[in-house]
Order: structure tokens, then C-alpha cells, then sequence
């Protein structure tokens, strides 16, 4: 009986990692939607925006 214990903890440990990292994964998807990427995405667009110009002012020099 001690051996199928040991046995049973052992396929129970990826069990419970297993559900745990579904519900972290659900819970963290949850909070990436409630929360707006627009911030990052006009970051972007102004980085882009610098980069076509220091480009454009390359390639007339």
C-alpha cells in the first residue's frame, strides 16, 4: 500500500500544476483584456513615425 501512495502523490503533483497553471493562464488573459493596449500600440506608432524620418533623412543627404 505505501508503494501505490507514493505513486499517487507523484501523478497528483503535474495534476495540480497542470489545473493551476490554467487558471493562472485564465486569469491572466482576463486582466490583459480589461486593460487597454492602446498606450503601447501609439508608442509604437511614434517610434515608427521616427524611424521613416530619420530613414527619409538618410537617404537625401
Amino acid at each position: 500500500m505505501e508503494v501505490g501512495m507514493g505513486v499517487l502523490v507523484w501523478l497528483l503533483i503535474p495534476l495540480v500544476a497542470a489545473i493551476g497553471g490554467g487558471l493562472w493562464g485564465s486569469w491572466a488573459n482576463r486582466t490583459r483584456k480589461a486593460r487597454s493596449d492602446g498606450p503601447e500600440l501609439d508608442g509604437y506608432a511614434r517610434f515608427r513615425e521616427a524611424m521613416e524620418k530619420s530613414h527619409s533623412g538618410a537617404r537625401g543627404a
